[in-house]
């Protein structure tokens, strides 16, 4: 097990499909740092929504009682800013937190991103993102939906050229892509083709 955690990392990605243990893994995570663990809830309530409430009660249920809980909704930079050295953010989830945000026009989802980036660079807490693969599918019908999973899958590679280490959760699986892979980089177009 010790081969595939770096616990004195302070930037970990934890990405993979819906229902593939990802968020247990970062909880994991998280849980080991031997800091004091905020879990970040980029999730906004809907009361209207049942199957929406009940998914964002399994992971408060799932999650030790001494942490704390902050909702990050919208100002995830801010967030991390805010915590010193002997805490560990788990910021669940990125995917979630774009989605909150894709109303933002091109270049203020830009800015946005960059702020975030720089405030990843700059942290002086340990930070776990939680993302989602959102590319693996078929490209979407609709244009918002083409529209969340280009930004989705810019932004995760962005975060994982200075994330170490970097997980993939799959299948009930970790692989730490961080040991097993080698970085493409972000030449080019930076993966916004089809």
């Amino acid at each position: 097990m010790h081969d595939i955690l770096h616990p004195s990392s302070q930037l970990t990605l934890v990405t993979g499909p819906s229902r593939s243990g990802k968020s247990e893994w970062a909880e994991f995570l998280a849980d080991r740092s031997a800091k004091k663990v905020v879990y970040v809830a980029t999730a906004q309530t809907n009361l209207d929504d049942q199957e929406w409430q009940a998914r964002i009660e399994q992971h408060r249920l799932r999650r030790p009682s001494h942490w704390a809980t902050l909702e990050g909704p919208i100002d995830l930079a801010a967030t991390i800013r805010t915590f010193s050295a002997d805490h560990c953010l788990l910021v669940d989830s990125l995917g979630t937190w774009l989605a909150n945000l894709l109303e933002q026009d091109e270049a203020t989802w830009w800015q946005t991103q960059a702020t975030l980036l720089t405030g990843l660079r700059q942290r002086t807490c340990e930070v776990i993102l939680v993302a989602e693969e959102a590319g693996w599918g078929l490209v979407p019908a609709y244009p918002v939906g083409r529209l969340f999973r280009d930004r989705l899958g810019l932004l995760v590679r962005q975060i994982g050229t200075i994330a170490d280490p970097v997980y993939l959760v799959t299948a009930g699986h970790v692989l730490n892509l961080s040991r097993l892979g080698m970085p493409l980089g972000m030449e080019g177009n930076g993966g916004m083709g089809c």
